[in-house]
């Protein structure tokens, strides 16, 4: 973990946090995430987007709901990504197998523009440009991150629109 001091030296970065959720009441879980993020030490909630529905995306379970949010931070990539996993334990989440139904699921998409392939992460998300369910939200908070030809390369995976976070 990275150490006060050290991050309040650090500039901001814009990241952005894919949220999701497909147990119990989703659409909650996804709102106490954004709450949790927005109350991250050394970063402040800069824009959520709405709520949006999805089916499943290589998985089995209920409708998943899904949102997207930027942050200024300046925690690093790596601190950063523990706080995201520390919310999701928080929220009872569990890692039974690859897909797995789930409480919460917390995805750094990017973090400034950070390159990183490491074990532990990879920025840009590796397949963030093949989900609806991730660039419909993202386009509502960040356009210039979505280009129109990725939007309708997943123009056939079905996202609704379900409501305004606030």
């Amino acid at each position: 973990m990275q150490s006060p001091a050290t991050a309040s030296e650090r500039p901001d970065v814009t990241a952005y946090v894919g949220l999701g959720a497909n147990l119990g009441d989703a659409a909650q879980a996804v709102r106490q995430a954004i709450g949790a993020l927005a109350a991250l030490p050394h970063s402040r909630l800069l824009a959520a987007s709405s709520l949006y529905g999805s089916a499943p995306h290589q998985a089995e379970g209920p409708d998943f709901v899904n949102a997207v949010v930027a942050l200024a931070t300046r925690l690093t990539a790596p601190a950063l990504l523990a706080e995201l996993q520390r919310i999701e334990a928080a929220a009872g989440r569990e890692r039974p197998f690859r897909h797995a139904p789930r409480t919460l699921d917390l995805d750094l998409l990017r973090y400034g523009s950070a390159t990183v392939q490491s074990p532990a992460l990879t920025l840009p998300h590796p397949r963030m440009m093949e989900r609806a369910f991730v660039l419909v939200p993202l386009a509502e908070i960040a356009p210039q991150l979505v280009p129109p030809a990725a939007l309708a390369a997943v123009a056939g995976q079905a996202v609704r629109r379900l409501d305004r976070v606030s």
